[in-house]
Formats: C-alpha cells, structure tokens, sequence
C-alpha cells in the first residue's frame, strides 16, 4: 500500500474501530486512546500503545475496561470529572521511548526488512 492510499469507511459511530479490528495484523502497532479498541486487538496479538506513550498489557487491560465503565456509570448519574489533563513534552518523550522500545522488539527480524 502506498502512501497516498486512503481507506474510507462507513459514518458510523464504530466503523472506523471495526475496520481495523479486522484488518489488523499479529505484531503490528497500534497507536490509540481507546482502550475497548485497544482489548480489541490485543487479542489478535497486536501491540497496542497510547499517544501519552503508555503500553498496554494484557494484563492489566481488563481494569482498564473496569475503569471505563465505572467511569461512563457515572457521566450517566451527572458525575463529570476534570477531564483528560493537558499533553505535555513530558508526554511526548514519553511516547517516542515508548514506540522505540516496541521497534527494538522487531529489530532484525527479517519479517519486518523494508524492501
């Protein structure tokens, strides 16, 4: 797939998530703040990272639905927090260790040479 190649999906709410639900490979990386995509793809053996550089864990994915949906009762009841805090530098570096550790992972691997 070239550069310039746009995949276009249906308006809908979901359509986007689903797309790459099933187009998503093993290994690949993908970068998201939404962790019900993130749980997602996580079983397809996907690495999943945030755009504040934190790596997701299979281990701990289940808690960050948990939190989710505790979260979203209490929007409903009228609860809103603070929201999402500000996107540092911090944040920033954060990210780029993060993916580099990913990409170190595949370092070598033939499967994954530019050609």
């Amino acid at each position: 797939m070239d550069k310039d190649h746009w995949i276009f999906v249906d308006p809908g709410r979901d359509s986007a998530d689903l797309y790459i639900v099933n187009h998503i490979l093993p290994n690949n990386i993908l970068i998201t703040q939404d962790i019900g995509l993130a749980s997602l793809v996580m079983a397809k053996n996907v690495h999943v990272l945030s755009p504040r550089g934190k790596i997701y864990q299979k281990e701990s994915i289940e808690t960050a639905l948990e939190f989710r949906y505790l979260s979203a009762l209490e929007r409903r009841k009228g609860n809103y927090g603070k929201g999402p805090r500000t996107f540092t530098e911090d944040d920033r570096h954060r990210f780029v260790t993060s993916l580099c550790e990913l990409l170190s992972n595949f370092e070598g691997d033939s499967r994954f040479a530019s050609n």
